[in-house]
Parts: C-alpha cells; sequence; structure tokens
C-alpha cells in the first residue's frame, strides 16, 4: 500500500470493487488516484493534490470547478468512512476494509481562483456523525490562501450495493 509519513491512504482500505472510481480509486489505472488521510489526532483528514496542467478551466492557469468539486466529493467521501471507523474505535491497518460512504449533497462555495502548479490541500471535519448519515466541512487552500468551502452530507452504503 502507497503511504505519506508511513500511514494508509483511507482509499486504500475500500473493498475491492469500490476502489475504481476516477477520482481516488487506487486500482483505476486512468484516473486522479487521490489519497486521504486522517490527521494525527484523527480529529480531521486532509489530502494533498497539485493538479495536472490538462484540468485548467475557462480561465486559463486555474483549475476548472468540475476538478474541485471532483476534490471534494472524493475526499468527502473518504473522510466520511474515516469518521466512521474512528467513532467506532478502530485504527487504518493494512488489513482494513473500511465501510463506504457516497455523497448525497454537496454544497461548494467558490472563493478564489484555484491557480495551477501550486500544491492544493483540502481539510475535512466532521459536523455531525450519525447512525448511517455523516456531515463533512471542508476547506481547500491553495497558495495559504481559502480557495473554496464545501459542505457534504455523506451516506453509508452496503457493500452489495
Amino acid at each position: 500500500m502507497t503511504s505519506e509519513n508511513n500511514k494508509i491512504a483511507i482509499q486504500e482500505t475500500y473493498g475491492d470493487r469500490f476502489q475504481y472510481c476516477w477520482g481516488c480509486g487506487p486500482k483505476n489505472e486512468e484516473g486522479i488516484h487521490i489519497k486521504s488521510y486522517p490527521s494525527e489526532d484523527g480529529q480531521s483528514c486532509y489530502c494533498k493534490i497539485v493538479p495536472e496542467e490538462k484540468y485548467t478551466g475557462g480561465v486559463p492557469a486555474n483549475l476548472f470547478g468540475g476538478m474541485i468539486a471532483m476534490i471534494f466529493d472524493c475526499h468527502g467521501t473518504a473522510s466520511a468512512a474515516w469518521f466512521n471507523h474512528n467513532n467506532k474505535g478502530l485504527k487504518l491497518k493494512e488489513d482494513t476494509v473500511i465501510g463506504r460512504y457516497i455523497t448525497a449533497r454537496l454544497e461548494i462555495d467558490f472563493k478564489k481562483p484555484v491557480p495551477m502548479n501550486k500544491e492544493i490541500t483540502v481539510t475535512a471535519k466532521a459536523e455531525e456523525i450519525g447512525e448511517r448519515k455523516i456531515i463533512v466541512s471542508m476547506e481547500m487552500e491553495a497558495g495559504g490562501e481559502l480557495r473554496a468551502k464545501a459542505k457534504m452530507v455523506a451516506v453509508g452504503v452496503k457493500d452489495n450495493m
């Protein structure tokens, strides 16, 4: 498994059939391979990405909105899976198969353009953890500035979905 600072990416613990997402699936050969990690204290999750030039938007040298939404979507659902897992007192291990979450609702506030060729960091926090639903708030930063905020309602799915 790929790691950052000896950590396991949340997406690498998805069940096999859930590892083919274009944005974050480790087994999608054509994908972006976003990797999300829990913070040291487990209270937030983060991902870092430098998008390729081909994802520039209608305004040259800036990331297009669909990619911003995809980053929030993939990172938010991974974070929801972690928050649920952590809430049960569990840790990520090499053999973990984490519960999978999907997006039920995603709201994005675009604050400033997201520049290309700069590392983007997205931080997620759980606002509410329910039996099957988790509300996640996220912030996207690049170049030391807040670029976008998002709020997601993520819902746990059964493995046979």
